[in-house]
């Protein structure tokens, strides 16, 4: 079930519970900025790419980085 997590859960989900970080920003985006350790799949093909690129086992954080 998604719930919107602060900075602080999101560094103790990747430190403790090996958290996958996923960019939903189309590659072009992507490349120019990301977090480290986080893997690229756009949001308009999240559903065709996620069962094969993630491990159902670990926590999944999704996050669109977009300037205001």
């Amino acid at each position: 079930m998604p719930k919107a997590i602060d900075r602080e859960e999101l560094q103790r989900l990747v430190r403790e519970e090996d958290a996958q970080l996923v960019e939903v920003l189309p590659p072009e985006e992507y490349d120019e900025e990301h977090l480290p350790g986080a893997i690229n799949i756009p949001l308009r093909r999240i559903d065709a790419e996620a069962r094969e690129r993630l491990d159902r086992q670990r926590p999944v954080i999704v996050y669109c980085w977009d300037d205001p």
